[in-house]
C-alpha cells in the first residue's frame, strides 16, 4: 500500500503480510487482525462508496492510499481519500491497516 498526505511519519509505501503478519507495515499484527475481523464470506473488504451513496460534504484532509495485492484469495486494487463523509468513514473503517489521519 502507499500512503500520501498523512504527515506524522505515516506517509510511505508499506508491504503487509497476514497468517503470519509481517511486511514493512509499521503495525502488521493490529493491521492483519483488523482485515481478518472485516472480512466477511461474500463482500468485498474494500470495496468502494456505492456511486448512488449521500454523504456528508465535510472535507477530511489531504490524505490517499492505494491498496493492492490479495486477500482472502481476491485481487485487491482500491483507492481511499477523505473527500466526504462516505470516504472518511471508509478510510477510518481500515484503521489501522491505514493511518489515523486528522483533518
Amino acid at each position: 500500500m502507499t500512503v500520501d498526505g498523512v504527515g506524522g511519519g505515516a506517509d510511505g509505501t508499506f508491504a503487509l503480510e497476514c497468517h503470519p503478519a509481517g511486511g514493512t507495515h509499521p503495525h502488521a499484527a493490529e493491521a492483519c487482525d483488523r482485515l481478518d475481523r472485516m472480512t466477511t464470506w461474500g463482500k468485498d473488504t474494500f470495496a468502494p462508496v456505492p456511486p448512488d451513496a449521500l454523504c456528508t460534504m465535510v472535507y477530511g484532509g489531504p490524505a490517499t492510499a492505494h491498496v493492492t495485492g490479495t486477500w482472502a484469495g481476491r485481487p485487491v486494487d482500491a483507492r481511499y481519500d477523505r473527500s466526504n463523509g462516505c470516504e472518511i468513514s471508509r478510510w477510518n473503517a481500515l484503521v489501522p491497516v491505514l493511518p489515523g489521519a486528522r483533518a
